[in-house]
């Protein structure tokens, strides 16, 4: 495997590849690694370098003139990604969370993972623009696959719980294969396994997407480096899996040949613009968290002599969604920190930032039990601790005591002290064409015009976020358990007040469709009306399920992987 980076190489150089990728996240390696063959020439091109960089990052930035401007959203924005995203900033990324490195999202993702289920493919009478070109049962091959390339196990523990129109549902982690203590981080993968034949280019944004004179076909790619060095790429076949905002922007700002873009001959690039809506619906008291915690806490799976670790939520019945005709939603529940949390005292003192230097001090001294168990899971994860001591504990601390693993992966080691058991809910989105992506009159630093995004919350995300708060209520109550507060809105029935931001899970904006008029590609994501232009990732989703989409996404990269392999032999 060779990585380079454009600035090393001479303005205006060309390169040649069999298959030229953009994007190096999830689904452009996956594809990369799935195609690169002896004697095949594949190359991927990234904007970013090995990790993410403030100048990287403000190519992120795009216009927001749709939702997410209320204080109370932007406040929640933060709290919500800014934990997890390192460089993400509220002001460049309005909407969305994308992270330009190789690796792509995985920089901040949570390992969190789950199929869709069957009725999220199927056409819904009360769920509009519903419905895929494929079924559940045609992707079922990819999917198990993708577990593989995730590190997951394709064996979930048993239903728990089934009643009230609510059912068991399960997340579950993929772990990393190079840090045991981390997720998945798809950029130090590659760079550790190192797969063979494969060429990845750095610093390499794309600025143009070039077609043949007449429009009939790719032809090749612009890109420029942060420096300013410009190149060409010439393959014989090129995929776009840039991320939902930045595949739809290529193929707008591409129009030379097209004036309305690529592949948006009847105006359908970037529309169809979802994410999932999320909530707080509900919490449990620290004295009430015992047996919900039990019961929907994590779940340690063995499966070919690997542990994996289980997430147990509620999800509603396909029954229940018909019914009374809501979208596909589910629940988790999730800890909650103690306002005396020793962690957070201990690092307020250090800091030198503490408002009361008696009470941290009290909360460190009373908390000395976590504080140890902190320090002894900073020794497990300190990189001159042998790999094979490293292996045992974790995988014999995933079969003796899941919650406590899941925990880790979660605070990253710091063991907090827990006041209740919060209730999220997470729901579908309606696909709606005014929902949507388009250019703006803004241009980043290499003369491309900005994406402009225009997302819609529809009354439908509302209604079914209020409808499962309640279901689950009851449900817990009739299944023996406490019942939990409801958040003021559900209690009040208020769906109106529900503060609902982006849960960057971006998806739909080059939608699938077997009619070029309701859809940019058909079921084997060919951009219609062009042979050997493709797009990967969640932008091509038809409808977004409530289930976080990575999986899904790498499923349907190496359906695509296959589909370009064949391709690639036949010529």
């Amino acid at each position: 495997m060779r990585v380079e980076r454009l600035t090393d190489f001479e303005d205006n150089s060309i390169f040649t590849a069999d298959l030229v990728i953009v994007g190096a996240g999830p689904a452009g390696l996956t594809i990369a690694t799935q195609c690169a063959g002896t004697g095949r020439r594949v190359l991927v091109v990234e904007s970013g370098i090995e990790v993410e960089t403030e100048r990287h990052s403000e190519l992120n930035a795009v216009e927001n003139i749709g939702e997410l401007r209320s204080e109370a959203q932007v406040r929640k924005r933060i709290e919500f990604h800014g934990p997890q995203a390192q460089l993400w900033s509220p002001q460049v990324q309005p909407f969305g969370v994308r992270c330009r490195a190789l690796g792509g999202s995985t920089h901040a993702w949570a390992g969190k993972s789950a199929p869709f289920d069957v009725i999220d493919f199927n056409s819904r009478p009360w769920v509009p623009h519903s419905g895929w070109p494929v079924d559940r049962a045609a992707i079922e091959p990819y999917l198990l696959r993708a577990t593989e390339v995730l590190n997951l196990s394709p064996m979930a523990p048993t239903r728990r719980f089934d009643t009230e129109g609510l059912h068991s549902f399960y997340w579950q982690f993929a772990r990393s294969r190079v840090d045991k203590l981390d997720v998945m981080r798809f950029g130090s993968e590659v760079m550790a396994w190192r797969p063979d034949n494969l060429h990845i280019l750095l610093d390499a944004s794309v600025t143009h997407v070039g077609l043949s004179e007449d429009g009939t076909q790719f032809s090749y790619l612009e890109i420029a480096s942060m420096e300013g060095r410009r190149a060409r790429v010439k393959a014989k076949l090129c995929v776009l899996a840039a991320s939902g905002i930045e595949n739809a922007r290529l193929l707008l700002a591409s129009d030379d040949i097209h004036p309305n873009g690529i592949g948006n001959c009847h105006d359908v690039v970037g529309r169809y613009l979802m994410d999932h809506a999320a909530a707080r619906v509900g919490r449990f008291s620290a004295h009430e968290m015992a047996a919900p915690a039990k019961l929907f806490g994590f779940f340690g799976v063995h499966h070919k002599k690997r542990a994996h670790m289980f997430m147990h939520g509620l999800a509603l019945t396909e029954q229940m969604q018909e019914q009374e005709q809501l979208l596909n939603a589910a629940i988790y529940f999730s800890t909650e920190r103690a306002p005396d949390d020793p962690w957070d005292a201990l690092k307020k003192l250090l800091r030198w930032k503490s408002t009361s230097i008696n009470r941290d001090l009290l909360s460190v001294a009373t908390g000395s039990g976590f504080l140890a168990r902190g320090i002894g899971m900073k020794i497990l994860s300190d990189h001159r601790t042998p790999q094979v001591v490293k292996d045992l504990v974790i995988n014999t601390a995933i079969r003796l005591s899941p919650n406590m693993v899941a925990d880790e992966f979660q605070s990253r080691g710091l063991p907090h002290k827990l006041s209740g058991l919060r209730i999220e809910a997470i729901c579908e989105q309606m696909p709606n064409p005014d929902s949507r992506v388009s250019l703006s009159s803004r241009k980043d630093r290499f003369g491309t015009p900005l994406a402009r995004v225009d997302w819609r919350i529809n009354a439908a995300e509302r209604h079914t976020l209020l409808r499962i708060a309640e279901l689950s209520r009851v449900a817990l109550v009739s299944h023996g358990l406490p019942a939990p507060t409801l958040e003021e809105w559900a209690r009040d029935r208020r769906p109106e007040d529900i503060v609902i931001i982006d849960m960057a899970h971006t998806l739909g904006t080059t939608r699938m469709s077997d009619n070029p008029k309701t859809g940019v590609v058909d079921r084997n994501c060919k951009v219609h009306g062009l042979p050997n232009l493709f797009v990967a990732g969640g932008s091509v989703f038809p409808t977004s399920g409530h289930a976080n989409p990575t999986l899904m996404i790498i499923a349907f990269a190496i359906r695509l992987a296959d589909r370009l392999d064949a391709e690639l032999k036949a010529a």
